[in-house]
């Protein structure tokens, strides 16, 4: 089976320490388990910008049909998944799905 990622990115509303605090919060003890809880998707890690204003960065690994999983969480954010109102909603978060083409891993340092 192909690995596939969904590749999403999201802004906070605002930079402010706090704001940001609430946001990874939400997004670690909230959002995460509840796209892990969605069958189908088996992992799922977050990256914060290098960059100032760069979007925040999740990534999930899926299983299956990419498009019934996607499909099925699409359904849960339109049913009762929870948002943080420290998430931009406005424009949406852009979502991507990926297909693996390579995969290569350094060689250890021995």
């Amino acid at each position: 089976m192909t690995k596939t990622i969904l590749h999403v990115e999201a802004q906070p509303v605002s930079r402010d320490p706090d704001i940001l605090a609430e946001f990874d919060r939400w997004y670690d003890e909230v959002h995460l388990p509840e796209l892990l809880a969605i069958d189908g998707v088996v992992a799922a890690c977050r990256y914060a910008p290098a960059e100032p204003g760069d979007p925040y960065i999740a990534h999930y690994e899926i299983e299956g049909t990419p498009a019934e999983v996607v499909a099925r969480i699409r359904k849960a954010a339109a049913g009762d998944m929870n948002f943080s109102d420290t998430l931009v909603r406005d424009p949406l978060p852009r979502i991507q799905v990926y297909e693996i083409v390579a995969e290569q891993q350094a060689a250890p340092n021995v």
